[in-house]
């Protein structure tokens, strides 16, 4: 007989609490290896979201390379990424508090080698020259009447101003040197199209005194075909991956053509949200260490670049960072995690085929037996396709359900939404299975990780598709008994949190929903300076051209049609957004406020987009589960703050 707690979804005692979720939790990623060193970056919540540079100590324990006052964070793109490099024991990191950048000899204090401008210089995804003389780097400008992006040669001492060496696109990214320094690889496109579109490859020759000549067109075009990570090999032969068979595949340049190194319907790319992204890395005896993307599982392989044979390492580890990885020698440096283990910096000695693990990301200690393990699921949906998700089940190792009762289930929409979700042991989804909630986490049409057409499933239809993917992911879990239809939740992030408002207004599936910084109202968005340069297109593929489309615009914005809307919502929104500003929640709140529907609105100062203050977290984690157990009318285990919610008539 079992001694489990009978008690109903959504009551049960977690052993993880909101405070648990950053509490020692760091977020990890941009490895690198510098004379046999490891760093990486870690974000930590419990410093305000503060990036530090990290590095292997002698003793293998970890040793922070950024001093106390200083925060390795770029806001180029205002997603950042590519924040610090490391040449020769020196590091160059970008400032977040004043966007320069700071150079460290030794370990020393930092120094600036770029000028003081308020900010509004930025600078990302820098490399080395050899001799480390010179640092060849994106840089953002912001000025009075535009954004201006370039690349520039900066001295990599700070004794004179940076230089620019290539401007005229609207982006530029992955600035890449040959080993010998004399050429020069890099990315640009225009808009309105982003990199996963399409972009172009260029290469030029680099002189002595870090001026650019010889510029030539190698690959790629913008809206057609992407590419992803130029490199050049340790002989000097130009890498490259690209989307030109309908899958991010990696070639090589050789004797003026383009070579497929191991054609495969298999992703070696992913979408350039940040910088300093990387799929591949050379090895000393000449093979490539590769992380490709199959039916949205994450492997580590090795690809033999002249016979194309690709050996997968069979390794534990199915979500691997952002991408990125690294490798010098026989070692190969990246982070990875699966189902059952969160993030790790994981240094593998290809030789000896030894793991050692530099980092955790989460410090948690959970009974695995109260671990939900992830479950592909592939269901159908519109137009007779098929679409992606993960499914993780209500998981108590101290606790079941009454005989008959099926779980409320929650409906996560990740953001991007050219982006996806992986199979990670995740503390948020595991904050939400041992409470006795079942979650699917949907890769919609649109994701990445199933090729480009999977991709441009989303291309005029956002708003639809991915919301009716969703949908079907919660229906397809119903139907097998898995999930009570009656008590479906949908929350999401960002475009996550536009697909969350729009399956709330223009459906009636979900008892209540959960919009983190969502978008609201799409025309400011399209309209001039409605958001960052970046985005500041996006939706000319997502929707459709601006002004042209206005009307597209109009029927695919929840703010339009608040009266469709029959359930109740909480709205959680960074003070200081710049992607999605306050103003998009606002707008959703004071039409819920008329209409008189329940709903919940926190403004959290101090935030950007994407919460990373601890207290921000708890809080935001809090309320959310406060205002399910509401709405749904349980009682959770926590002793938490309720959230006030407006409009809420008292329970009969």
């Amino acid at each position: 007989m079992s001694d489990r707690i009978v008690a109903p979804y959504g009551t049960w005692r977690s052993p993880l609490t909101a405070e648990m979720l950053v509490a020692g939790s760091v977020r990890l990623g941009l490895p690198w290896i510098d004379e046999g060193v490891a760093f990486w970056l870690e974000s930590r919540p419990a410093e305000e979201g503060r990036s530090v540079v990290v590095r292997q100590g002698p003793d293998g324990a970890p040793v922070d390379v950024t001093p106390e006052g200083f925060s390795a964070r770029t806001t180029v793109h205002e997603y950042g990424g590519g924040s610090y490099l490391v040449h020769r024991g020196t590091v160059w990191f970008s400032n977040f508090s004043d966007q320069r950048l700071y150079r460290q000899d030794g370990w020393g204090p930092p120094a600036p080698v770029t000028p003081e401008t308020g900010g509004r210089h930025r600078y990302a995804d820098g490399r080395a020259t050899p001799d480390g003389a010179r640092l060849v780097c994106v840089r953002e400008r912001h000025e009075e009447d535009a954004v201006l992006n370039e690349l520039v040669v900066i001295e990599s001492d700070g004794s004179a101003e940076p230089r620019t060496i290539a401007s005229g696109r609207d982006f530029y990214a992955a600035p890449r040197l040959s080993p010998d320094g004399r050429r020069l690889a890099w990315l640009s496109w225009n808009l309105p199209w982003l990199p996963w579109d399409g972009c172009e490859l260029w290469t030029g020759d680099l002189a002595d005194d870090g001026s650019l000549s010889g510029e030539s067109l190698v690959a790629g075009r913008d809206g057609e075909e992407s590419i992803w990570q130029p490199a050049w090999s340790p002989s000097g032969e130009l890498h490259l991956v690209s989307d030109r068979s309908g899958w991010w595949n990696l070639y090589r340049e050789r004797g003026g053509e383009q070579q497929p190194l191991h054609p495969a319907e298999a992703e070696f790319g992913w979408p350039h949200w940040v910088f300093g992204g990387s799929t591949y890395a050379f090895l000393g005896d000449g093979s490539i260490a590769c992380i490709y993307d199959s039916d949205g599982v994450q492997h580590v392989g090795i690809l033999d670049g002249e016979t194309g044979e690709l050996i997968d390492l069979d390794l534990p580890y199915t979500a691997i960072g952002y991408p990125e990885v690294v490798a010098q020698g026989s070692r190969i440096l990246f982070v990875g995690g699966a189902p059952t283990i969160p993030d790790q910096v994981i240094s593998l000695d290809f030789t000896s085929r030894s793991i050692e693990v530099l980092r955790e990301s989460d410090r948690i200690a959970i009974d695995p037996a109260s671990v939900s393990i992830a479950r592909p699921i592939a269901f159908s949906t519109t137009d007779g396709l098929t679409a992606h998700a993960f499914h993780y089940p209500p998981c108590n190792a101290d606790f079941s359900a009454p005989d008959g009762e099926r779980p409320p289930l929650i409906v996560m929409s990740h953001g991007g939404p050219t982006s996806a979700t992986t199979a990670l042991f995740d503390p948020e989804i595991q904050f939400w299975t041992t409470r006795g909630f079942a979650v699917v986490d949907v890769n919609y049409g649109g994701s990445t990780g199933y090729g480009r057409a999977y991709r441009q499933r989303l291309n005029g239809n956002w708003g639809v598709v991915d919301t009716v993917d969703c949908i079907n992911a919660a229906k397809y879990l119903v139907s097998r008994g898995e999930a009570d239809g009656d008590r479906l939740v949908i929350r999401g992030g960002s475009a996550g949190g536009y697909t969350t408002l729009c399956a709330l207004t223009f459906h009636d599936d979900f008892a209540a929903g959960a919009s983190y910084f969502g978008i609201s109202d799409l025309e400011p968005f399209a309209a001039e300076g409605g958001t960052h340069k970046f985005e500041s297109k996006y939706e000319h593929t997502l929707v459709g051209p601006y002004p042209e489309a206005a009307a597209t615009y109009r029927a695919r914005s929840p703010i339009h049609f608040v009266d469709r809307i029959s359930c109740p919502m909480i709205l959680l929104q960074g003070e200081e957004d710049r992607v999605v500003p306050p103003a998009q929640a606002e707008v959703m709140v004071e039409a819920l406020r008329e209409k008189g529907l329940p709903y919940a609105y926190l403004l959290f100062a101090g935030e950007q987009h994407g919460f990373r203050r601890a207290e921000t977290i708890v809080r935001a984690t809090q309320a959310e589960l406060s205002f399910y157990a509401q709405i749904l009318g349980f009682a959770p285990a926590d002793a938490i703050e309720p959230v006030r919610i407006e409009n809420l008539p008292p329970r009969t």
